[in-house]
């Protein structure tokens, strides 16, 4: 018999002043709901701290939320700490208020989803479990 795959294990981000955290706490539900371990680390944080929390807590993902327009910069921030700290290999989805000119910037640096307000749940789920697939398989590579 198979050895059976660790569950996903998502760190979501909210990273500077955004107070905007609805979204964020209903993801967590979705995420939990389908079978995923959650580490919802609240609001201001730095991207220092969630790259090290994803780090350090093994994280198959992070997941950064933001309703304030600064995705761009936010996700730079995290990829630059994510390779200070040793985890250039934990994929980083995004999702909020996301200005249409800064997806392929976003994705240049391998930002995916990038999810508007109203995504439908399962849409961001099923990418999730995709995104940690993809990224397990090129791990056993």
């Amino acid at each position: 018999m198979a050895a059976q795959e660790k569950p996903i294990r998502i760190i979501i981000g909210k990273v500077g002043c955004d107070i905007h955290e609805r979204g964020a706490l209903i993801l967590a539900r979705a995420f939990r709901d389908a079978g995923m371990e959650v580490i919802y680390l609240g609001r201001y944080q730095t991207a220092d701290t969630v790259a090290k929390t994803a780090v350090d807590e093994d994280a198959s993902v992070v997941a950064l939320s933001d309703h304030t327009g600064s995705m761009r910069y936010i996700a730079d921030e995290i990829v630059a700490s994510l390779e200070k700290y040793g985890g250039s290999d934990i994929p980083v989805v995004s999702g909020g208020l996301i200005p249409k000119k800064d997806l392929p910037y976003l994705e240049s640096l391998g930002v995916t989803g990038n999810f508007g307000p109203g995504t439908a749940l399962p849409i961001v789920v099923e990418h999730i479990q995709k995104t940690v697939e993809k990224s397990r398989q090129a791990a056993k590579a």
